[in-house]
């Protein structure tokens, strides 16, 4: 009983008391971004424009003028969905395990959220630091992170072409081969709303100061 009691404590000490990774320095990250995304796969920085019809662009869905019901994924002008028909309520920032309400990310990116979508079979450090990274609120006061996997949405509920990681602000998408936290930040640090350190938005929210 005595020898369970020692390895209990010892267990509950090495917890308390383990390593934990290094969270990076946000301009150190920002320096590294450009070499950090073409080592990553990314593509460059597409605005896709407006959902078509361009008046369903910023419709509520389940209200006077929106749809009944939310439009498949694959009606969207790119995957993930950048704009469009959405949830009357926008979802929180803060990094998440399971894939959030679609419907109410679009909301979000509409107030000038960023968006970090990685496949769900994405695991390890690097993930791991983009999650440590974007907990604190200081890194991005809008930013989600998130799987993406929508498997009901068929091909469109999946990131395309195989990409591990892609970056949405409202009407833009950016898409990595693999995860990279200075391929994030440099997105998030000038798409998403404020930007990172005073930078300049590169964005187009159009309701850029309500809260999410």
């Amino acid at each position: 009983m005595g020898l369970v009691v020692v390895l209990v404590a010892a267990g509950a000490a090495y917890y308390a008391f383990r390593p934990r990774p290094k969270v990076q320095d946000p301009q150190e990250l920002l320096a590294a971004a450009p070499q950090a995304a073409q080592a990553a796969g990314c593509t460059d920085v597409k605005d896709v424009g407006p959902y078509q019809p361009e008046a369903l662009d910023r419709a509520h869905i389940g209200v006077p003028g929106g749809p009944p019901t939310m439009p498949p994924v694959s009606s969207y002008p790119s995957v993930p969905p950048a704009s469009g028909p959405h949830n009357p309520t926008p979802w929180s920032r803060g990094v998440y395990s399971s894939p959030p309400p679609i419907d109410q990310v679009i909301h979000s990116l509409e107030h000038g959220a960023a968006v970090v979508w990685y496949a769900p079979d994405v695991s390890g450090a690097e993930l791991a630091k983009i999650e440590d990274f974007y907990r604190d609120s200081s890194h991005g006061l809008k930013v989600i992170v998130a799987p993406y996997d929508y498997p009901d949405q068929g091909a469109a509920g999946t990131l395309p072409n195989g990409s591990a990681m892609a970056l949405v602000a409202w009407h833009h998408v950016e898409t990595c081969s693999s995860v990279s936290l200075a391929a994030a930040f440099g997105f998030t640090a000038r798409y998403g709303i404020p930007p990172y350190g005073g930078r300049s938005y590169l964005g187009d929210a159009p309701e850029p100061a309500t809260p999410i």
